[in-house]
C-alpha cells in the first residue's frame, strides 16, 4: 500500500512535462483536498500514512486525466471565484483571475449603490452575474448565453449560491428582437476576444477541453462582439449607467478607440494585476 508522499513525488514525475513544481504541487494539494480532506497543514502531518486502494484508484484517476491535458477544475467539477465555489464543465470556460479582478472593480466602484439594474453578456459558469447579485444590495441581475449548456450550469450555479439571477438564452446578434426600453444601470461583458493567431501561445489544456465557442473570435473581426454590445449599451444604458468589458491584452488601444468612437465618455483602460491591458470601463455621452 502507497503512502501519500509516493502519491506525490507519482504526480511530480508524470507531469513534469505539463506543468512546473509549483504547479504540480498546487495540483496535488488540491487533489487530496478533494479526496482526502487535508489541507496543507494537515498533508505536511500525513505524508507517511497508507492511502487505501478505493482512494488511491481515484487519486490515480485523477492523475491519468491530468496527463492528458485536461484541467484539474474539469476533472472535479469545479473552481474557485471570488470566494465561492462554482460548478464548471467542458461547456463553460473555467473562470479566471482577470475575470475576478473585473467583478472586484464593478464591486467596488458601486458598493454604495442599491438596486441596481444590471446585465451580463456572456454568461459562461454565471461567475460574474451571480458574484455581482451576492455582492450588490438589491441588485437586479440578468444575463445572456447563446450557450443552452452554460445556462443550465450558470442556473445550478445560481441555485446552489443562493442568487437570484435572471437567464436568457439568446444570440446578442438579436437584441434588438429580444430587449424593447430595458435599460440598465451597468452592463458588463467578458466576450470571446482570442484571436486565432494566438492559439501557439496557449497551453494545450486549454485548447483541448475548453469552449472554443466562448474563446475565439475571427481573426478579421477581433472586435465585432465589442462593437454590438456597444451599440447594445448606446440604447440600453441608463442615464449615467457604465459600461464595462474584460478584453485581449493586445487590443487595449484599439478598444479605447472604439469606444470613442461609438460616442462613450470617461473611458478607462484598465491594466490587470500582470501589468497587461485588460479592462475598459465607460460611460455613455449624453
Amino acid at each position: 500500500m502507497k503512502i501519500l508522499q509516493d502519491f506525490e513525488l507519482l504526480f511530480q514525475q508524470e507531469l513534469h512535462k505539463l506543468y512546473d513544481n509549483d504547479e504540480i504541487k498546487a495540483i496535488f494539494l488540491v487533489v487530496i483536498a478533494e479526496k482526502l480532506g487535508l489541507n496543507t497543514a494537515n498533508y505536511q502531518l500525513s505524508k507517511k500514512d497508507p492511502v487505501d486502494d478505493k482512494n488511491s484508484a481515484e487519486i490515480l484517476s485523477i492523475l491519468r486525466d491530468l496527463k492528458k491535458h485536461k484541467p484539474i477544475q474539469y476533472i472535479l467539477n469545479k473552481a474557485d471565484f471570488y470566494g465561492e465555489v462554482f460548478q464548471v464543465n467542458e461547456s463553460v470556460l473555467i473562470p479566471r483571475q482577470e475575470t475576478e479582478e473585473l467583478v472586484d472593480l464593478i464591486i467596488k466602484n458601486h458598493k454604495f449603490s442599491q438596486n441596481l439594474n444590471i446585465i451580463d453578456i456572456g454568461t459562461g459558469s454565471g461567475c460574474i452575474p451571480i458574484t455581482l447579485s451576492k455582492h450588490l444590495t438589491n441588485a437586479r441581475v440578468t444575463t445572456i448565453d447563446i450557450s443552452k449548456e452554460a445556462i443550465k450550469t450558470a442556473q445550478e450555479n445560481a441555485n446552489i449560491l443562493k442568487t437570484a439571477v435572471q437567464f436568457i438564452n439568446a444570440d446578442i446578434f438579436e437584441w434588438e428582437y429580444i430587449f424593447s426600453n430595458q435599460h440598465y444601470h451597468i452592463i458588463v461583458s467578458n466576450p470571446p476576444y482570442i484571436t486565432p493567431g494566438e492559439k501557439k501561445y496557449m497551453n494545450e489544456n486549454v485548447l483541448a477541453y475548453e469552449p472554443e465557442l466562448a474563446l475565439f473570435i475571427e481573426e478579421s473581426t477581433p472586435l465585432i462582439f465589442y462593437d454590438v454590445i456597444s451599440s447594445f449599451a448606446l440604447k440600453h444604458l441608463a442615464p449615467d449607467g457604465d459600461l464595462y468589458f474584460e478584453i485581449n491584452q493586445y487590443l487595449g488601444a484599439e478598444m479605447k478607440d472604439l469606444m470613442i468612437k461609438k460616442g462613450f465618455e470617461q473611458v478607462k483602460l484598465i491594466k490587470d494585476i500582470n501589468g497587461a491591458d485588460r479592462i475598459i470601463h465607460a460611460k455613455k455621452a449624453w
